[in-house]
Formats: structure tokens, C-alpha cells, sequence
């Protein structure tokens, strides 16, 4: 199981040379973080990575709340593509 960072970027950019918008950071952050669940379950005593992995959850969870404060229609758009927050 590995994430392609250039599809999911592809996927989510507003135009052609966006590789930066919070909608692209999201989704970047949310295949590392499905990736490394993965890498977790195989590898249950790696703390340090473990703790790179909560730091990238607050992260993602920091900008979902600028996302749906500056652009609720993108952050609906977003968290249904991605599947957040049921």
C-alpha cells in the first residue's frame, strides 16, 4: 500500500500550477495518514512514527477549520470526496 502525491494532487487542484491550496493540503495529508494506518497495524512498536502520524492529524484537522470557515461549499466538497467526518 503505498499514495501517489501527484494524482491526489491532480485530483484536488483549483488550476494548474496549485500544489499549495488548503483543498490539495488536505487530501495530501489525509492519503499519508490512510497510508501510514496501514504501516501501523504491520508495525505497532514505532512510536516516533506514530507521533508523526498525530502531528499530521492535528494538522489536517487544523485546516479542515480554515477550509470550512473561508470556503464551506469546497469544505462539503472535500470531506464528501474524502471521505471525513461521517
Amino acid at each position: 500500500m503505498s499514495f501517489e502525491k501527484a494524482a491526489t494532487i491532480g485530483k484536488y487542484k483549483a488550476h494548474e500550477s496549485d500544489t499549495g491550496s488548503t483543498r490539495v493540503q488536505v487530501a495530501v495529508l489525509t492519503d499519508r495518514i490512510n497510508y501510514l494506518t496501514g504501516h501501523f497495524k504491520a508495525n505497532p512498536k514505532d512510536h516516533h512514527g506514530r507521533r508523526g502520524l498525530l502531528k499530521m492529524v492535528g494538522k489536517r484537522k487544523r485546516l479542515l477549520e480554515y477550509l470550512k470557515r473561508s470556503d464551506v461549499e469546497g469544505y462539503r466538497k472535500v470531506i464528501s470526496d474524502l471521505g471525513l467526518r461521517h
